[in-house]
């Protein structure tokens, strides 16, 4: 059987209660005894005791019903005036302690207005019963003073409380947002990387698979060309190790502990030839065209621009095996201009949206700001176009780093 978390915290408050009324009736007991010098008091003060037990026991429902307990106090204190005993801060502890209950479960306005109602039906009550009494003073300001005094402290009650509410709202809050941010860097981060593997796995694995199947079909009839291309074949799959390797090797560092110097730099342009190589020994001749002079790229756009290069001719060794491809590079004064264009038939998996390739390459280019377009030519093959920014419009330090 299970316990409610509320049932410990209510108990608590049922037996501070009860012990609060407990003091608070030997209060009142010891006030109604009190004489003043000077001053007429009624000879019993049952009455009195009889009053002050009413609105003590009230106090148990004080923190639910404070306006109730209020007035049920208010009008124990007035009768207990109309007999005749003199308000010393004993016999109106009751009536404290529902301002001070009224004042920390209300808002100010509410807890302002029944306090300055109740302090004055009191005084007033107090004033009437002795008019011409010399104790005026102690019938009006006294209990003025005393009695504003739990307004004062259920209101900074009241505002602490719903301070220490705020500071846990805000916490969890706060809380609540760094696990979705979390989230959602994991979530860039596993799709980054994935990225950066298919472009890395996919292209070697494509060119292999032509290099390895042209080297079958040659091999009866030329063994020598068969064996070159087995041996462009190994240098095919060391590549596609040793990048494979280095992207592992930035996955698996932890803090500054990698060594850099061990880790082979970024891809950008400047490999591109060689890229070109590696599709010419898979039977993909390619022509590579620069307009413009060329311009100097951030490490972010520089990877962006050869990714994009390399998946397109990937898909061209793999969709389009024994034609051509053209590269074009333009370059202007803010952006470079790309275009990856082929005589290849475009099958279901080239066409805009289709297969992790082509939308890897979106991916990049907008990552840094860019654009990019995939699709069948009107005069017949297939075409990648994008352009880049020459410098990224956000930080790409992270992109860079694979």
């Amino acid at each position: 059987m299970t316990t409610s978390p509320e049932r410990p915290a209510g108990l608590r408050h049922t037996a501070t209660d009860i012990l609060l009324v407990l003091g608070l009736v030997g209060c009142v007991s010891l006030g109604a005894t009190i004489t003043i010098p000077g001053l007429s008091q009624p000879e019993e003060d049952w009455p009195a005791v009889a009053l002050a037990a009413v609105s003590c026991l009230v106090q148990l429902r004080a923190r639910r019903y404070p306006r109730a307990a209020l007035v049920v106090c208010a009008g124990c204190t007035v009768a207990t005036v109309a007999l005749g005993f003199v308000l010393t801060p004993l016999l109106l502890a009751p009536l404290m302690i529902s301002l001070f209950w009224l004042a920390t479960g209300t808002d100010a306005r509410t807890s302002c207005a029944w306090g300055a109602a109740t302090i004055a039906v009191v005084v007033t009550t107090s004033v009437a019963d002795q008019p011409t009494t010399d104790m005026i003073v102690l019938r009006t300001v006294g209990p003025v003073l005393w009695l504003m005094l739990p307004l004062v402290g259920g209101s900074r009650n009241r505002l602490r409380r719903a301070y220490l509410e705020s500071v846990h709202a805000r916490a969890a809050y706060a809380e609540h947002t760094r696990e979705e941010e979390a989230r959602l860097r994991v979530a860039e981060e596993r799709l980054r990387i994935a990225r950066e593997l298919h472009d890395v796995v996919a292209h070697h694995m494509a060119v292999a698979n032509a290099q390895a199947g042209t080297a079958r079909h040659l091999a009866p009839t030329h063994p020598e060309q068969a064996m070159k291309l087995l041996d462009e074949l190994t240098a095919t799959t060391s590549s596609a190790l040793l990048e494979l390797r280095a992207t592992v090797g930035v996955l698996r560092q932890i803090g500054d502990d990698c060594d850099a110097d061990s880790l082979e730099p970024a891809p950008g342009l400047d490999r591109l030839p060689e890229l070109i190589a590696t599709c010419e020994s898979a039977g993909v001749e390619v022509t590579v065209v620069t307009e413009g002079e060329p311009r100097p790229l951030s490490p972010g756009v520089d990877l962006t621009a050869y990714r994009i290069i390399q998946e397109a001719l990937t898909n061209v060794t793999k969709h389009g095996a024994g034609t051509g491809a053209s590269v074009r590079l333009t370059y202007s004064d803010s952006r470079v201009l790309i275009s990856v264009t082929n005589e290849a038939v475009a099958t279901t998996s080239s066409v805009p949206g289709g297969g992790y390739g082509l939308m890897g390459m979106r991916e990049r280019a907008h990552s840094i700001g860019g654009d990019l377009h995939a699709g069948p030519r009107p005069e017949g093959g297939f075409e990648v176009a994008t352009a880049l920014p020459l410098h990224p419009r956000a930080p790409d330090e992270n992109e860079a780093i694979l």
